[in-house]
């Protein structure tokens, strides 16, 4: 059994697949301790074969390795150090795309027929391109909602913290609902004009994947017709261990 994680700047996504099949999956905040979580999780470590990691925060990476070394007896392997992920990279300088986002659009051209574009909406919100020919175009990097929230708290003075959640209305009534309106429409006509441009580019046609932690606000208020995969980046870390890894 195959125990991918996910580190996130706000998640570790946990998932255990037999084969193909995920057969749980949890999360666990990043900055709180993993270990006493992931045994609460989890349970039984030993029918855990294999551990395969993707991280955007290495120093979490270090962390958490440690510690599932500890507990199962097995080096985890890292995506980027120990397997590449297989898809043709047009970035100008490759290793600066996010290991994530290469899973992603890896799993995603395995799963759909491109061309793609893959929604990540979580700390920040990411937009990447897969061609015809399954080629890893590039994308685009903005704030998340949850992230703009925070910045809006932190830089004015006046301005109250807020939880992330469905806007009453497009006006808002009350400093509240105000901010939240202006946050998560904001982010969803974003993501509409984004798409557009992007369509321009490629085919109208272009399938439209969405993934993470926010990515049901943005369907519902940008009204893009979007493929809801919340397990996008385990299925990827999966493919990776079964094709780059296991063989």
């Amino acid at each position: 059994m195959l125990l991918a994680i996910d580190i996130g700047n706000t998640n570790i996504s946990c998932g255990l697949f037999e084969g193909l099949k995920l057969t749980r999956q949890f999360d666990i905040p990043t900055k709180t301790p993993f270990k006493a979580r992931f045994l609460k999780k989890l349970g039984d470590l030993s029918k855990i074969s294999d551990i395969l990691i993707c991280s955007v925060v290495p120093r979490q990476t270090t962390v958490v390795s440690g510690i599932l070394t500890a507990l199962t007896g097995k080096t985890p392997y890292i995506i980027g150090k120990d397997a590449i992920v297989p898809i043709k990279n047009l970035y100008h300088k490759p290793k600066q795309v996010g290991q994530d986002r290469l899973v992603n659009a890896y799993a995603a051209s395995l799963l759909y027929p491109p061309p793609l574009i893959i929604i990540d909406s979580g700390t920040a919100v990411t937009f990447d391109i897969i061609s015809k020919k399954i080629e890893y175009l590039g994308g685009l990097i903005a704030p998340g909602m949850e992230a703009s929230l925070k910045a809006l708290k932190e830089k004015t003075a006046l301005l109250p913290e807020v939880k992330l959640s469905s806007p009453k209305a497009l006006i808002g009534k009350d400093t509240k609902n105000s901010i939240l309106s202006g946050i998560v429409f904001g982010a969803a006509d974003l993501c509409s004009g984004i798409v557009r441009r992007i369509k321009n580019k490629i085919g109208k046609n272009t399938l439209i994947i969405g993934t993470g932690g926010n990515i049901n606000l943005i369907k519902k208020y940008s009204k893009l017709d979007i493929k809801i995969d919340k397990e996008l980046t385990l299925k990827g870390i999966n493919f990776i261990y079964k094709h780059e890894i296991k063989r």
